[in-house]
């Protein structure tokens, strides 16, 4: 029994900066997504007794993220109790991992409809939180050749000849573009307030995006992670990376994706279940793929990944319209679309992370909710989604407009 994944809806919360002062701080993780289930039952009129499972990403699932956070999220916004639901962590491909995995039960035929996304409160839950021998045991970093992943972005720069200019001017046009999106209006169908208790506004707009940053303003700030390389990590590198001489460290926190506070919730489901809801499709689901990839940089997965679906979906890169490649740090949309061949002008043609920010476990599904949007202003048909991943690993998936 094979059935086509349908999405008939995608939407996100604004992303609001992952500190203290960031102004969705005040909302619990849990009220995010309670946020976006209450969003999706109304705006589609959703009788939620259709909806088999919620399938929630998120990467540091303890604390207030902890408890299996998608079923007490479907509790807590007042859905029928038969609708299950389950957190995933795959690091940053969580909120995608979700996503891929609803459709694969919506395409099985072992579920009619599936509420797929993620959330990360960065600001109320650190990144790190929930430890882990990667992070916490020596014998595995050395055995594992771990380096933080700035280090892994300055190497992928370093390989590919990537100056600072040449990274400081793709994050200036990350904020020029997203800035530019919010102007026009195309987040405003997608991007859903945040009130608190008392119904009054959190935030209704990412909060990160400077529309004056320039490659001179962002000249002035300082290599961040020049300093752990000294500390070690840069050996590291250089003993598996023979061929260059010296790690070139060109990221810092302006190039960088944003540390922040959000969610996001796409509505997955099969063609029969979407007649008996009286929804109307906006795209299918077409293929999905993971791969592991070279561990220490462990920001060159996006392209196997991507190469895997297309080999899979019969198509080449050039068939893609456009694509949504995360942020992590310049370099990595950088180095997949030079390696796939494809031009700049169409990915992450709203803006990224470097300028609106990462919440790990929403991330993925927020670029489908972006790049949906935009396939349907532009009237295109095809767009693929992929992230970088914790580890050494890549996640992609391949939409299509119906």
């Amino acid at each position: 029994m094979t059935e086509v994944a349908y999405i008939y809806d995608a939407i996100r919360t604004p992303r609001g900066k992952g500190k203290s002062s960031g102004s969705l701080h005040q909302a619990t993780p849990i009220w995010l997504v309670r946020t976006l289930l209450k969003e999706i039952q109304s705006r589609n009129n959703l009788d939620t007794s259709l909806v088999d499972d919620v399938v929630l990403g998120c990467v540091t699932p303890v604390g207030e993220q902890g408890s299996d956070i998608a079923r007490i999220a479907v509790i807590d916004a007042g859905w029928d109790e038969s609708v299950a639901g389950v957190t995933l962590s795959r690091f940053c491909a969580s909120g995608l991992e979700s996503i891929n995995l609803a459709a694969a039960k919506v395409m099985s035929g072992m579920e009619d409809m599936v509420v797929a996304g993620g959330v990360e409160s960065m600001s109320r839950v650190p990144m790190g939180s929930d430890g882990g021998a990667w992070y916490m045991d020596p014998r595995v970093n050395t055995a594992t050749q771990f380096v933080p992943q700035g280090i892994g972005a300055d190497t992928l720069a370093t390989l590919n000849g990537f100056s600072r200019l040449d990274v400081d001017a793709f994050a200036a046009e990350s904020h020029r573009r997203a800035a530019a999106a919010w102007e026009k209006g195309y987040y405003n169908t997608s991007v859903v307030p945040v009130t608190d208790l008392n119904g009054m506004l959190l935030l209704d707009k990412d909060e990160t995006i400077r529309p004056d940053t320039t490659v001179e303003s962002l000249s002035s700030l300082n290599p961040s992670f020049m300093m752990p390389g000294k500390m070690g990590f840069d050996s590291v590198i250089l003993d598996k990376y023979t061929t260059i001489e010296a790690v070139n460290h060109v990221h810092h926190a302006g190039n960088s994706s944003g540390l922040v506070d959000g969610s996001a919730l796409c509505l997955i489901g099969s063609k029969r279940a979407g007649e008996k809801a009286n929804l109307k499709p906006r795209a299918k689901i077409t293929m999905g793929a993971v791969i592991g990839s070279e561990p220490t940089i462990m920001l060159s997965g996006p392209t196997p990944s991507c190469l895997k679906v297309l080999q899979k979906a019969g198509l080449k890169a050039a068939d893609i319209d456009l694509w949504e490649i995360n942020e992590a740090f310049a370099s990595v949309p950088m180095n997949t679309a030079k390696e796939l061949g494809i031009s700049l002008d169409i990915v992450n043609v709203n803006g990224g992370a470097i300028a609106m920010g990462h919440p790990l476990g929403a991330t993925g599904a927020m670029l489908v909710t972006t790049v949906l949007n935009e396939l349907e202003r532009r009237d295109l048909n095809t767009a693929m989604i992929t992230l970088c991943v914790g580890g050494g690993m890549g996640i992609a998936t391949l939409i299509e407009r119906v």
